[in-house]
């Protein structure tokens, strides 16, 4: 199977932003036609991008800007209704989520984070 090009990849932030259980880096990206919040944040030494939509109700996750972990820095958490997602992985782990987040692919390299567009996920164009 041959590698995605790199014309795919979105310069987001460097490693350095994302530190683990800490802020996150939000960017705007065009999914499915509407443009959206995402986020990025750090988990287990990992960067993992999502979505910035709760699946309970479709509102912003975070509590107050860039801040999505809960108190123990272990899950992500819908600050609305307190729905906790895993954050390597966007599961539903407990509250009132319907399913998972949107995870949006990451590759990082050179000290930099990258996030990969895909058919229903495109950077906003203005």
């Amino acid at each position: 199977m041959a590698p995605a090009p790199d014309d795919d990849l979105h310069p987001l932030c460097h490693s350095r932003d994302l530190v683990d259980g800490g802020k996150g880096v939000s960017f705007d990206v065009n999914y499915a036609g509407q443009t959206c919040r995402a986020f990025a944040i750090r988990h287990q030494g990992r960067a993992h991008a999502y979505l910035n939509r709760c699946t309970h109700v479709a509102m912003e996750l975070d509590w107050q800007p860039d801040h999505f972990f809960d108190d123990s820095a272990s899950w992500l958490l819908c600050a609305t209704h307190g729905a906790v997602y895993d954050p390597g992985s966007g599961e539903c782990r407990g509250g009132p989520c319907r399913g998972g987040l949107f995870k949006i692919e990451l590759v990082e390299h050179d000290g930099v984070v990258h996030w990969r567009s895909q058919y229903h996920l495109k950077p906003v164009e203005f």
